[in-house]
């Protein structure tokens, strides 16, 4: 394995990151995922709102972040759901804020980050739930919050890219597009590019293995295709999908592989390759100009599938 000098650069700095005072194995991997977000991510650029809100359900409410681009005020706007990674247990707000800031202004769309339940407290489906349970209100409320119900598009990363590739089997239909970015997709954490990766670069196979048994518990005796998309066999919901792989990333071959399993399924499918790249990289704009060349591929896919789009 031969990484670049920037990527051996990033690494270098995560292994100086320490979480500070964690108590356990699982605040010590959401401290360290916030840490490495601050400290790699680009500074934030600004946008011309952000509001906060909570879907109300009957037992819970989810916590969402709405960012509305730079720009004129322009309603009837076309929207992005963005489902978050961090294993299923980790990750929120603040750890993908500059990403979905630079997203939101790059596409001209209104960027709705959802703040869903996370294992091992709520484990499947719980945070499946909420994802689907907030496309439905959002396109339910879609004219309060200023966006077009019909020009809205879904992107999720690593374990947000599994949860987006459920929500999208289930309720597809209201969605335009989706973007996997590193998605995380096979709970058996058995391909050659772990094999490979077993030990990093920033995912390991041992905490891949704790962060599922936390998630799904009962991956082994009933593996269910929503929580795990490699099994998913119906794809007549999903929309038109773009995949993002990164090289040396352990999650490389079942993201590779989940993306054929589309294709073969009759979904259009364009998958992009990135060279030298490493699982995580979106959060690395401080170093990476590949994070810039990633949004504008997003951005691009975004604008062949949104009518609706705020210039």
């Amino acid at each position: 394995m031969q990484l670049t000098e920037p990527i051996n650069q990033i690494l270098n700095q995560l292994e100086k990151i320490h979480s500070f005072n964690a108590q356990n194995p699982l605040e010590d991997t959401r401290k360290y995922l916030e840490t490495m977000s601050l400290q790699l991510s680009r500074k934030k650029e600004p946008v011309r709102m952000i509001e906060e809100l909570n879907i109300p359900l009957e037992s819970h409410q989810i916590p969402v972040r709405i960012y509305r681009p730079n720009g004129k005020n322009i309603q009837n706007s076309s929207a992005i759901i963005y489902i978050h990674g961090g294993w299923f247990i980790a990750g929120g707000f603040e750890t993908h804020d500059a990403v979905v800031r630079k997203l939101a202004n790059k596409t001209g769309s209104v960027v709705i980050f959802v703040d869903y339940r996370l294992a091992p407290e709520h484990p499947f489906p719980a945070g499946l739930n909420d994802c689907i349970d907030s496309v439905k209100w959002i396109a339910d409320n879609a004219e309060s919050l200023g966006i077009d119900a019909h020009q809205i598009g879904i992107i999720g990363d690593s374990a947000g890219g599994a949860l987006a590739t459920g929500v999208s089997t289930q309720i597809g239909e209201l969605l335009k597009f989706q973007v996997l970015i590193y998605p995380a997709a096979d709970h058996q954490l058995n391909t050659k590019s772990w094999e490979t990766y077993e030990t990093g670069p920033v995912l390991n196979k041992e905490g891949g293995i704790q962060a599922w048994e936390w998630y799904y518990p009962e991956s082994r005796d009933n593996p269910d295709p929503l929580a795990a998309p490699i099994l998913i066999k119906d794809f007549r919901n999903t929309p038109p999908t773009l995949v993002l792989i990164a090289e040396h990333d352990p999650l490389r071959d079942e993201g590779e592989e989940l993306a054929l399993h589309m294709k073969e399924a009759g979904i259009s499918v364009h998958t992009i390759f990135y060279k030298d790249m490493v699982h995580g990289f979106m959060h690395m704009g401080e170093v990476l100009n590949e994070v810039d060349q990633a949004v504008h591929e997003m951005a691009e896919f975004a604008h062949q599938h949104l009518e609706t789009i705020t210039k």
